[in-house]
């Protein structure tokens, strides 16, 4: 059997070290505990001023190229800033734009490149709807439809769990047209009111919502398909894998940070509770698991830097997102359990991680389905 992943180097270079060290002084700056909860309440979620300031920073523009405003230093690279924003819980639209600069990227539409690109890179939001109510992964076989009316297409059907939609300017949307998978390219302009409707997540820090498209009507030229649009949606798909795995990787140090100062700070029976082996021990499963994250991370992360075959990739993205999303779960319930009582409350920050990876668990897939699609991958089964 041919082995996808031969190449197994982790390559780290000096720009993505300065840029791991600067987006970490930055978020735990911007966002300490006490601003992520006054953030919960507000209206849009984030701070206006701290994302003109990410776009200021270059970040947005990491994986664009030099051609269209951006550092291009790679889609792998993404994953330095998304690491220390899941590790502060510091909540911006920083993985839906991503998501949507991916997604023109592999478009191949030159036109709406030139045209939402460089806007992207600067600091302009988007986001992409994906998700329906069927709460399938395979993102390939959308519900909703574009039908043709000459010079223009009608959009019908419905998204859910679309991220930061409320405040993006531009949203991708796949679509079934003439029974193929489409990709629309809706500007803000063109939703009629009332046709972004929020929906309530398990993590308030993170802004979702119901996209109605019944009746929303664009040019003919907002829809990319055939060939482009499966690129454009596998690319979607691959950096949301990426994102996740790292944002959960940030989660995990996050969570085992606040778990471990408590330790040191409670006393019982004359010790300090983290002196028990009895917590000692989770806390090193689950710094194994904060490693093991990582490693899996950076290497997805190399492989989509260095062009890597997609099946090679496909199969790194999958295996990180699996072990992050598990590792995070693991270090929020034992955050909530060590904390005792105080730790089911709201007042406590370790239940801000748990409802993290509660979000990250099953976006863009759980470990379960990720699990089965490397084992299919790597053992494939003759009809």
């Amino acid at each position: 059997m041919n082995n996808p992943l031969q190449d197994t180097a982790i390559r780290f270079s000096d720009e993505r070290a300065m840029l791991l060290e600067s987006a970490a002084a930055f978020c735990r700056e911007r966002s300490p505990s006490a601003r992520v909860r006054s953030l919960i309440d507000s209206d849009t979620g984030f701070d206006a001023a701290v994302w003109t300031e990410i776009g200021q920073l270059g970040w947005l523009g990491i994986a664009v190229p030099e051609a269209w405003g951006g550092s291009g230093l790679g889609a792998g690279s993404v994953a330095t800033v998304a690491e220390p924003l899941g590790r502060h819980l510091l909540a911006t639209p920083f993985a839906s734009t991503q998501l949507a600069i991916q997604g023109l990227l592999a478009s191949g539409q030159p036109a709406w490149q030139d045209a939402w690109l460089p806007q992207l890179a600067q600091g302009m939001a988007a986001t992409v709807a994906l998700f329906e109510d069927d709460g399938d992964w395979c993102l390939t076989h959308p519900a909703a439809t574009a039908t043709r009316h000459g010079a223009t297409v009608r959009l019908n059907g419905s998204k859910t769990l679309v991220t930061d939609a409320g405040v993006a300017n531009l949203r991708l949307v796949t679509v079934q047209c003439e029974g193929a998978l489409a990709l629309a390219l809706l500007p803000c302009s063109a939703l009629p009111p009332g046709a972004t409707q929020r929906e309530v997540v398990s993590d308030e820090s993170r802004r979702v919502y119901r996209l109605s498209l019944d009746g929303v009507q664009l040019p003919a030229d907002h829809l990319i398909t055939g060939a482009s649009a499966q690129a454009a949606v596998a690319a979607i798909q691959r950096m949301g894998w990426l994102l996740a795995a790292a944002e959960a990787a940030g989660g995990i140090a996050g969570a085992l940070d606040v778990t471990v100062d408590y330790l040191n700070t409670r006393s019982a029976f004359g010790r300090k509770i983290g002196s028990y082996q009895g917590l000692k021990h989770p806390c090193a499963d689950i710094l194994v698991g904060l490693e093991r994250a990582r490693s899996l991370v950076a290497h997805a992360a190399t492989l989509m830097n260095d062009g890597a075959p997609d099946a090679a990739t496909e199969l790194a993205l999958r295996m990180a997102k699996a072990e992050a999303g598990d590792s995070l779960m693991l270090a929020g319930d034992r955050a909530v359990q060590f904390h005792g009582g105080f730790g089911f409350t709201w007042d406590c920050d370790a239940q801000l991680y748990l409802r993290r990876a509660l979000w990250l668990q099953p976006w863009f897939g759980d470990a379960a389905h990720h699990r089965r699609r490397i084992a299919d991958q790597l053992w494939p089964v003759a009809a």
